[in-house]
């Protein structure tokens, strides 16, 4: 995504003011994590929760009132859409990942048992969709232009993902085969299998990894499978009871990260930067 890009039915990615020769697009950066984005009901209380428990500051996007960008000192790191109530969506977080091409990652991934519920859709500068894997994870592709200076913005994003699912090793063959993971083209991420875990490496960097349990475990049918959105912050604690006085809730705790809900319901994960 780019500077006012949109994704996830409308939220928009954001950039700093972009030179040309910044610019990065998903055909030579692909298979990563690239956005996460928010649906809520309530755009202002969406907006007073996340700066009570994140300090985001926020500013406007081009697809009008309904949609913001959350800044994290400066950096933007994630779009809110306030239309779960009006377009009949769940409220919650989504990553999107990006892609070479839209129309044949969604082709991929009805062939191998997932479903699309929006897009491919043009939005200038690139594509987006909005996907479930096969186990009902959901999930978004953009395909098209990142945000300016790419690698900086990738380094500064406090946010990482983590997909609980019932069969680590089937779920991370479904991915890789939609998102090219391990294909040996020039971009592409890698998997690595680190105790229990699936991590998936862009660039080096583990950006995203896949947990089912113990390895020889039996797939545990009560998952509920999802992509837990992570971001990272000074003070656990603080953002914890921040979201309990801002009509949150804290699902668990300890000293070094807590499972919150925000008001309207949506989950996520706040995460010590020391641990991160």
């Amino acid at each position: 995504m780019n500077q006012d890009t949109p994704v996830s039915g409308g939220t928009n990615g954001a950039g700093h003011g972009p030179r040309r020769g910044d610019v990065v697009s998903t055909h030579s950066v692909f298979g990563a994590p690239c956005w996460v984005s928010l649906t809520s009901r309530d755009l202002q209380a969406t907006q007073d929760f996340y700066t009570a428990v994140l300090g985001w500051r926020w500013r406007g996007a081009k697809l009008g009132e309904h949609f913001r960008i959350a800044l994290a000192d400066g950096v933007p790191v994630a779009g809110i859409a306030a239309v779960a109530a009006m377009w009949q969506m769940a409220v919650a977080w989504t990553p999107y990942f990006a892609v070479q091409d839209a129309d044949v990652a969604v082709a991929r991934a009805r062939e191998r048992g997932g479903t699309a519920a929006v897009g491919p859709l043009s939005f200038p500068p690139g594509r987006a969709a909005l996907l479930a894997d096969r186990d009902g994870a959901t999930f978004g592709i953009w395909q098209g232009e990142l945000v300016s200076n790419w690698e900086a913005w990738r380094r500064a994003a406090p946010t990482f993902i983590r997909l609980h699912t019932r069969d680590a090793f089937d779920s991370a063959i479904f991915y890789g085969e939609i998102l090219d993971w391990a294909s040996g083209k020039p971009g592409c991420c890698e998997v690595e299998y680190d105790g229990d875990e699936v991590v998936l490496r862009s660039q080096g960097d583990a950006v995203a990894r896949i947990d089912s349990g113990a390895v020889e475990a039996a797939p545990d049918p009560s998952v509920r499978p999802h992509w837990q959105i992570h971001f990272a912050v000074a003070d656990v604690t603080g953002c914890a009871r921040a979201a309990e006085k801002h009509g949150g809730s804290v699902l668990r705790e300890d000293e070094t990260e807590a499972i919150l809900r925000d008001a309207d319901g949506a989950q996520f994960t706040v995460t010590s930067r020391r641990t991160h």
